[in-house]
């Protein structure tokens, strides 16, 4: 019996890869077919931003305070702590604002969307707008794909840089850094070799949070239970996935650059 159980759940789980596969290529099949619904993409871009900004900030502007004051005590024993700067900032950027934003946005988004298209799907929505004609897929699951893709560069940006800033602020209490010597040696510790990557994979980030959301709010189960099944899931694979993407992301990163 429990290896019947074993056998079911690693089908399952190879058939949810297949469905999401299968979903995911629907997505680039209907990005590019009319019509394009860019007003509710609009909508969404500035739901998710708007919404998801302030904490954002708070998270990578607390982010670099801890960073720094538990960092600072070990390199005054060196006497190293003119390196703070270089030390935090290439962390911040390369790796911790990224991937913190993300998980952020993967439990404050994420979520959001799982549970929306979960309910819209419970309430028998997105069978109407199929009978009505409308392509619910398109407008629906495409915008919001599109929107965590296009909108979490923006909020990584904002929360290094606030991580950054509250790490100055530690700096200048404790050792009377001035705020243009420190962003001198943060920018003069930064390269293109470590900006481009950590751009890029976060709009890989932002597509993972948007498929696995609409994937399991889509294809939510009747019921109420079922709403709150695909909001939680799409959190628990969402951050899997981001884990797995970074991994990769950093591989490659170390190989060709």
């Amino acid at each position: 019996m429990q290896v019947f159980k074993t056998n079911l759940k690693i089908k399952n789980f190879f058939v949810e890869i297949g469905e999401l596969t299968y979903f995911s290529n629907r997505f680039f099949k209907e990005l590019f077919s009319k019509p394009f619904e860019f007003k509710e993409l609009l909508r969404q871009c500035y739901n998710m931003g708007n919404k998801s900004l302030v904490l954002v900030i708070i998270t990578g502007f607390i982010i670099g305070l801890v960073l720094t004051l538990q960092t600072r005590p070990t390199l005054e024993q060196f006497g190293a702590e003119s390196w703070m700067p270089s030390m935090v900032s290439i962390s911040i950027i390369r790796e911790i604002g990224p991937i913190i934003t993300a998980l952020i946005c993967a439990g404050r988004i994420g979520s959001g969307i799982g549970a929306e298209l979960g309910s819209m799907r419970v309430t028998e929505q997105i069978d109407a707008m199929e009978v009505s004609g409308t392509n619910p897929f398109k407008y629906l699951v495409v915008t919001r794909i599109l929107a965590t893709t296009l909108m979490l560069p923006v909020l990584v940006f904002f929360g290094d840089a606030f991580a950054l800033y509250g790490s100055y602020l530690i700096e200048n209490l404790k050792g009377d850094v001035s705020f243009l010597l420190y962003f001198n040696k943060v920018f003069n510790a930064l390269e293109f070799s470590d900006l481009i990557p950590a751009t890029i994979k976060t709009f890989f980030f932002g597509y993972a949070i948007g498929l696995i959301g609409c994937f399991k709010g889509y294809y939510c189960e009747k019921g109420t239970v079922g709403v709150g099944v695909a909001a939680n899931s799409a959190v628990v694979f969402t951050s899997m996935l981001l884990f797995i993407i970074d991994f990769i992301a950093v591989f490659v990163t170390d190989i060709f650059l």
